[in-house]
């Protein structure tokens, strides 16, 4: 089935794609260059895999599970398998934020720094909560085949929804996380001077909005959605048939309409016939 707007979609998800892309290289680079690297021994270097998983896995591959229904090359695939993939990428997406969770956690107990006293960190855990909550949701409701579909259709909405939710908390606590960061880590020279680190890191807030930005435009256009499947059987809340969804209960009487008013009638044909004849063979005879 041909995408509406085929070029538009195309143009939207290249930009997002290096977007994306460009927001985890502008990480890398701020984290090797200018936070002089990676490491695992509870110190600065510790700290430094948060900003990277979060913006690798929270923002990015996450970006990429909201869309990827509206890849316009999955849609002959069925929709067990983009289930998969869909819940297979938020997957990863929460093993590395678990990590990142834990760099944060060791780094203030290794400097007895306090834990959760910024409005960044309210509002980040509040988004990892969240999406531990849809993720597993998601798994038992929609992956596996027990909740009724009755259920499935009502929840749907709120799915979506909060999914979209998320990621927009995601990217608020992303870039209040990089400006918390920059306050503290540039003294000499300070932030409000505009230091070249300020600068380049202030470009990778802006990349992380727009790459939102794109995510949001591409989920939301309705032309954009995946068709429904012809052999689909979801309900709507309900319980009626879903718009566009065939249902044999509902052929099924008129069919048997049909097929008994045309026994009848060709039962009554049959009947005229042989009186018809009978009458030709009473009067030949007389």
């Amino acid at each position: 089935m041909a995408m509406e707007g085929f070029r538009g979609f195309l143009g939207l998800l290249v930009s997002a794609l290096l977007v994306g892309f460009l927001s985890v290289i502008f990480t890398l680079i701020w984290i090797l260059h200018y936070r002089e690297g990676l490491g695992w021994d509870g110190g600065a270097l510790e700290f430094n895999w948060h900003p990277v998983l979060v913006v690798t896995g929270f923002v990015f591959i996450q970006g990429i599970a909201i869309i990827v229904y509206r890849l316009p090359w999955t849609w002959k695939c069925s929709k067990l398998l983009m289930k998969s993939i869909h819940a297979g990428l938020n997957t990863v997406a929460a093993i590395l934020v678990i990590i990142s969770l834990v760099a944060v956690f060791d780094y203030h107990n290794a400097r007895s720094i306090p834990n959760m006293y910024s409005l960044h960190s309210w509002v980040g855990l509040i988004a990892v909560i969240l999406y531990f909550l849809q993720l597993v949701l998601g798994f038992f409701i929609f992956l596996l085949p027990w909740a009724p579909l009755s259920l499935r259709a009502v929840l749907m909405p709120v799915h979506v929804y909060s999914g979209l939710l998320i990621f927009g908390t995601v990217i608020v606590a992303a870039l209040m996380g990089i400006t918390e960061k920059l306050f503290f880590a540039l003294t000499n020279p300070a932030y409000s001077s505009f230091p070249p680190e300020g600068v380049f890191t202030n470009t990778l807030g802006l990349l992380i909005l727009l790459f939102g930005a794109l995510i949001f435009w591409i989920v939301t256009r309705p032309q954009w959605k995946r068709p429904k499947e012809p052999n689909s059987t979801l309900l709507r809340p309900n319980g009626g048939t879903a718009e566009g969804v065939e249902s044999p209960m509902a052929d099924n009487p008129d069919n048997n309409m049909d097929k008994s008013d045309s026994e009848l009638n060709s039962e009554g044909a049959a009947r005229k016939r042989n009186l018809a004849l009978d009458e030709a063979g009473q009067r030949s005879t007389m």
